[in-house]
């Protein structure tokens, strides 16, 4: 029997094509998505990546769809942000079939409401695959007026969209290194910093690395957040005399910065130049109370940046779908994670890596200095990154941790915080993946000594008896 609590996560669906996720299983899903949201008669958007499995599945998830009524809208390769960008544009909801930054065996989908609002297991995905279990134990019975299918191309407007939420003019030339490790990025870079969609041409010197559309990734894996798929990026912007590197996940939707010396720019420094950036845009348009978000794991100085351009910061917990209700709910104009996921109130409240890369960019080019001088002022602590430990006893390993921290702060707002201030402060959290087997630790301290010692200790108790980590 399938179990469909094995692929069905927090926020999406992934699972391994051919034993988790099946043709027959998508169909039902698409059954089940009509029938939960309610879609018959209606239009939605399907758009796919570039692995293997993502048309054919796209084409059953629209099977399953059009016998419920429902009438698909097919936009084929794109961005998971494309199919954002669709999903706010028509006002419909949406799939995007992908599994991000995983392997080439697994495959999945991200699920939008209308405006591409977000569905997680406590705002609908749970209903819509109890559906698609249900259909699968009893068949997809059609409705009367069974539902039709069209294509629609939707890369030109959606590059257009983006081009005009930035204001690129008056910008000095820069050089590009992108790394699209054979991801959606090397369908929408072109598109967007090129004159691939008809766009007047910035003055952008693009450097390309893996930008075939290649859902076996030969190169490296898709997933920037590991630092061993910056490598090349790395080695080619100092190669290139390039003044800024950008690295995309195989759905597009995350964006990494690379300083001109190699250096990694932190997913938090990004949030902070954005966060300033949106702050002083809108308040030049006359709006005075302004709200920003981040995750409880971007850096301290985050909030201080926020806080110092005179709006809002509002902590949020880690996760996609409970961000954009957040920024539904606050009307907040910005919100940044600490892993790369940027979300824009222009860009209906859906996350967006492009969007941020042209914030960065559009910085760049008007500063009077490099990109690791710009990066270094906005990295004033020290932070240990995430560092991923697999356990099997979490309640034991954090009871371990917590013996360590008697008389500190403890928050369980997500996971377990603890904190301590004074003149050499830190702050450490210990979180649970919501897709795998592992615990997530994170640090931050004003003193980089410090910052080691923590890390370290909690490292040994969180791994004390365990035979492996990631």
């Amino acid at each position: 029997m399938i179990n469909f609590s094995d692929f069905v996560k927090t926020y999406d669906v992934r699972g391994l094509v051919g034993v988790q996720l099946t043709d027959e299983i998508i169909e039902c899903f698409g059954a089940g998505f009509v029938d939960e949201l309610e879609l018959s008669g209606k239009e939605l958007v399907i758009g796919h990546d570039m692995r293997d499995s993502s048309s054919g599945f796209a084409q059953s998830f629209a099977k399953g769809a059009m016998a419920r009524g429902g009438n698909p809208v097919l936009i084929g390769l794109c961005s998971t942000d494309m199919t954002y960008y669709a999903s706010g544009a028509m006002g419909l909801a949406a799939v995007m079939f992908t599994a991000s930054h995983n392997p080439a065996s697994y495959n999945g989908m991200k699920f939008s409401r209308a405006f591409a609002r977000g569905i997680s297991l406590d705002t609908g995905l749970a209903e819509i695959s109890q559906r698609a279990q249900d259909f699968l134990a009893g068949g997809i019975v059609a409705v009367s007026e069974v539902g039709s299918m069209r294509e629609l191309d939707v890369i030109s407007d959606y590059a257009k969209f983006l081009r005009e939420l930035v204001d690129l003019s008056g910008m000095r030339p820069l050089k590009i290194v992108v790394d699209a490790a054979n991801g959606m990025g090397g369908l929408t870079v072109p598109a967007v910093l090129g004159d691939a969609a008809g766009l007047n041409l910035l003055p952008i010197e693009v450097v390309e690395l893996y930008f075939e559309l290649d859902g076996s990734f030969p190169n490296h894996e898709a997933n920037p957040l590991d630092p061993k798929n910056l490598v090349d990026l790395q080695k080619a912007v100092v190669e290139h005399g390039a003044d800024l590197g950008l690295a995309f996940d195989g759905d597009a939707d995350r964006c990494f910065a690379v300083d001109e010396l190699g250096g990694l720019v932190s997913p938090s420094a990004l949030a902070a130049i954005v966060s300033k950036r949106e702050i002083r845009r809108v308040k030049a348009q006359g709006e005075n109370d302004v709200t920003v978000l981040h995750n409880l794991l971007t850096s301290k100085y985050v909030a201080e940046v926020i806080a110092k351009e005179g709006a809002t910061s509002i902590r949020t917990k880690v996760g996609h779908s409970l961000i954009k209700d957040q920024m539904a709910l606050t009307n907040a104009v910005f919100g940044g994670e600490h892993s790369a996921h940027y979300y824009f109130r222009d860009f209906f409240g859906a996350d967006n890596g492009m969007l941020a890369a042209l914030h960065l960019i559009s910085e760049l080019a008007n500063a009077e200095f490099a990109m690791s001088e710009l990066a270094k002022s906005y990295t004033p602590y020290f932070s240990s990154g995430e560092i991923n430990s697999t356990v099997t006893e979490v309640p034991a390993a954090l009871s371990r941790v917590l013996a360590f921290f008697p008389e500190a702060s403890i928050d369980n707002f997500d996971g377990v915080t603890i904190s301590a201030s004074g003149e050499s402060w830190f702050w450490l959290n210990v979180r649970s993946s919501n897709t795998e087997p592992l615990l997530r630790l994170n640090v931050e301290s004003n003193q980089e000594i410090l910052m080691i010692q923590i890390r370290d200790m909690v490292l040994g108790a969180i791994r004390e008896d365990q035979s492996s980590a990631l």
